[in-house]
């Protein structure tokens, strides 16, 4: 699997459905939390280097589109790609899938920029994102 992309497995619990054991709505942007944590410590950006440099990942949109529910006992699949780039903003593609059955359950994109605190400044992207990606551009 390349640098940009991920694939994890997430069991649904109990706090995460209604009483009907469906997944709640909100949860599956918990789940693509996860995936994109994993993604960027994946790619150079560990909560350690986010402290040194004080350059942090920032959602700023986020499109979503429920196929069909998860439900209580399920594992769900979520799997994400950097999948566009430009300037200070970068493209996050998301599947959520039930692997047992291959349903797809989630379709995402989210759009993030690189911000650096405490100032709330935007940062250009270092060069060579997203392949050979570095906060501090040492890399």
């Amino acid at each position: 699997m390349a640098r940009t992309e991920i694939s994890t497995d997430i069991p649904v619990m109990y706090f995460d459905t209604d009483a009907a054991g469906v997944v709640h709505n909100i949860v599956y942007l918990r789940f693509i939390e996860v995936a994109r944590t994993q993604l960027a410590i994946q790619m150079g950006m560990s909560f350690e280097e986010i402290a040194r440099t004080q350059v942090h990942p920032v959602v700023t949109r986020t499109e979503i589109d429920y196929k069909r529910p998860a439900m209580l006992g399920d594992t769900v699949r979520v799997s994400g790609r950097i999948s566009e780039w430009s300037g200070i903003r970068f493209w996050c593609e998301f599947q959520i899938i039930r692997p047992r059955d291959e349903a797809l359950l989630v379709t995402c994109r989210q759009a993030l920029a690189l911000v650096k605190m405490p100032e709330g400044r935007p940062v250009r992207l270092p060069a060579g994102f997203p392949e050979s990606f570095s906060l501090s551009g040492d890399r």
